[in-house]
């Protein structure tokens, strides 16, 4: 059996570990799909203190817990096939055995559209971690236009959950940009995106197949015809930030596709991440801090000043 293993994990359970079974703490309380806890039960390959345990077998604090993958289980085991690049320059803004946050910079993709492809966040990641028994694995993306805090997975196993905690808006996802025009307080933007059929690059409001969406906002700063804005995005539409603050009449300052300013780079960044870690759920707080260009800009027109939050 070991020569199959590809991924192992293994937890102690804390001490304020409630009772419940093995299927329960797999499944409920630590996310694993049915499709892991399936391979796990059938292959007999999750060990409590050790020894096989059946799914019904309660557990309790302190006990530990061993799974192993053989890769098979996964839906693609060779999602992490990228080309590493040498001696990558990233950015690690956190880093534990599950996953790794980097700040991305503004104008590279996020990942490979082709095999073979290089020069993407993922290749780098994919040569930072090159030598360890740890992959690269895409959880969400950002767009190549947008800099900062991405989440990149180190196994295959952590993927549907964290994935999981992003959709049920576990996982927060904080984004300064500045936008043309006056926009003032706080509030949400709800409508509806989908693809824009003139436009195969582009998405916009009640577009073909329209999914439902949600941007929330806060303005932390005006100054003339432009305004810095905190963003969070409760649901993840391609473009979502994007769309919706064009829709509005507020375009991103460079925004390629959805703005008509000349400025040279989109003013849109990632900057921070409210992070819930799997396996424990512990929460913490990634920052990315912004470039430098990004920086320039606030002071140049008087935006500077962030505010509190």
């Amino acid at each position: 059996m070991a020569d199959e293993i590809r991924w192992k994990i293994e937890e102690r359970l804390p001490k304020d570990q409630a009772h419940c079974s093995l299927r329960t703490l797999l499944h409920d309380q630590w996310l694993l799909p049915n499709r892991y806890v399936h391979f796990l039960r059938c292959r007999h390959h999750v060990l409590l203190n050790g020894r096989y345990a059946y799914m019904n077998t309660a557990v309790a604090p302190g006990d530990r817990v061993m799974m192993a993958f053989n890769g098979d289980e996964f839906r693609n085991p060779t999602a992490n096939d990228y080309c590493p690049t040498p001696s990558p320059a990233v950015t690690v803004l956190f880093e534990n055995r599950d996953l790794v946050v980097v700040n991305k910079p503004q104008g590279q993709k996020s990942h490979p559209n082709y095999h073979g492809e290089t020069g993407t966040l993922l290749n780098d990641v994919a040569g930072y971690l090159a030598g360890s028994d740890c992959g690269a694995f895409m959880v969400h993306r950002l767009d190549q236009e947008t800099s900062g805090a991405m989440i990149v997975a180190k196994n295959p196993v952590v993927v549907p959950v964290l994935n999981r905690l992003i959709s049920s808006g576990q996982i927060h996802r904080r984004y300064l940009a500045v936008v043309a025009g006056r926009l003032t307080g706080r509030g949400r933007f709800t409508e509806a995106i989908g693809k824009d059929p003139q436009d195969v690059r582009k998405y916009q409001v009640g577009g073909e197949h329209a999914k439902p969406a949600q941007t929330n906002y806060q303005v932390l700063a005006n100054q003339g015809d432009r305004t810095l804005v905190l963003l969070q995005l409760a649901t993840g539409r391609t473009h979502q930030i994007r769309v919706h603050l064009a829709h509005s009449g507020h375009p991103i300052i460079g925004d390629p596709l959805y703005s008509r300013d000349n400025f040279s780079r989109m003013l849109l960044h990632g900057a921070a991440q409210e992070l819930v870690l799997p396996f424990s759920f512990k929460r913490i707080q990634v920052t990315a801090p912004l470039p430098t260009y990004f920086t320039d800009y606030l002071v140049k027109y008087g935006l500077e000043k962030l505010g509190s939050k």
